[in-house]
């Protein structure tokens, strides 16, 4: 699911003279299988300063994408899967950094969300493309070489230490929003703090917009094609929302519908439908917890969120054919 952020409600608002000196510049570029985006405000004569400033941000993005990616085959990511068992094996701050992030998040979630769990979702996508569930034979050999407990991380060296073979990564539910936070340091600390970077569900937002309360995104739905206009938004400031569902992707086998989010319990995609969106200060810790929100459920996950600080979280779920809501407490007033 992605999230939008509605453009016509910011620049069709009436503009003080003040504010008019402000201008909304957006730019675009591919990276990590989805299209990253970043909007910032410039006064006249610094457009030059954010077009290089943001060249230079997509650079990092993409410089991260060699680092996380496991459809690269020399990524850093794959060059660790590689590597010896049982031996320490020296890797980058940012993949240590993300590594250490993720294995505290499986420790929290019992080993719903879990960063090892590569074999499994690599059978889960030849499936998806097979139109044929793997068996279980396949399913066992698959969770034998998953589980965050078969690495160990050294702060001081700065290594990870791989304990079975045939170990398989995927970054997928927090390279993304660790990439967003990265862009969107290098705006802020280029002298653009009104900005936004989105990429697909993930987005982390600075200073509000010029004359602005913040910046207002919307929140889609479990239902696919409703009207911009028609989304419910929130308004946020120096923070980040991502959400996680399978609106536009799933499959359909012998007329169960399973999501694209795979249970680290069963090897298979989930079968009930359910969308999360977290906001957090940073797009690291939304992307990872909505994709765990999703894992856990409402009862369970809406617990663990509500345990958390500066976290909150709504989740959308189906019940007899009816879409449901529940959120933590926190969790801001939609429009």
């Amino acid at each position: 699911m992605k999230l939008r952020f509605l453009l016509p409600l910011v620049l069709l608002s009436a503009c003080s003279a003040a504010e008019e000196e402000w201008k909304l510049h957006t730019f675009e570029e591919p990276h990590m299988g989805t299209l990253y985006r970043v909007m910032s405000y410039t006064r006249e004569g610094t457009v030059e300063d954010l077009t290089l400033l943001t060249e230079k941000a997509f650079d990092r993005v993409e410089e991260l994408n060699s680092i996380f990616s496991d459809y690269l085959p020399e990524s850093e990511l794959n060059d660790l899967a590689r590597a010896p068992v049982n031996e320490p094996i020296p890797v980058s701050e940012d993949l240590y950094r993300i590594l250490d992030r993720a294995k505290l998040l499986t420790e929290e979630t019992g080993g719903a969300f879990d960063v090892t769990a590569g074999p499994l979702i690599r059978l889960w996508r030849m499936a998806k493309k097979n139109q044929k569930l793997p068996s279980p034979d396949q399913l066992t050999r698959a969770k034998a070489r998953t589980g965050a407990h078969l690495i160990e991380l050294d702060p001081v060296a700065r290594t990870v230490t791989k304990r079975a073979e045939g170990m398989l990564f995927d970054l997928g539910g927090i390279a993304k929003g660790y990439a967003a936070d990265e862009a969107l340091k290098i705006l802020r600390e280029g002298g653009f703090p009104s900005s936004l970077v989105a990429a697909s569900g993930d987005i982390v937002v600075g200073d509000p917009p010029p004359g602005k309360k913040g910046w207002r995104i919307g929140i889609e739905t479990l239902e696919v094609g409703v009207d911009l206009s028609e989304l419910e938004t929130v308004t946020l400031v120096n923070q980040a929302i991502s959400t996680s569902a399978d609106t536009r992707q799933f499959l359909e086998l012998d007329g169960k519908r399973y999501s694209h989010i795979v249970s680290t319990k069963t090897g298979l995609g989930l079968t009930e439908r359910v969308g999360a969106s977290v906001i957090a200060a940073d797009a690291t810790t939304t992307d990872s917890h909505a994709t765990a929100l999703t894992l856990l459920g409402a009862g369970e996950g809406l617990k663990w969120i509500e345990g958390k600080e500066n976290v909150e979280a709504r989740i959308l779920f189906l019940k007899d054919g009816e879409q449901t809501e529940k959120r933590t407490s926190g969790f801001p007033e939609t429009r």
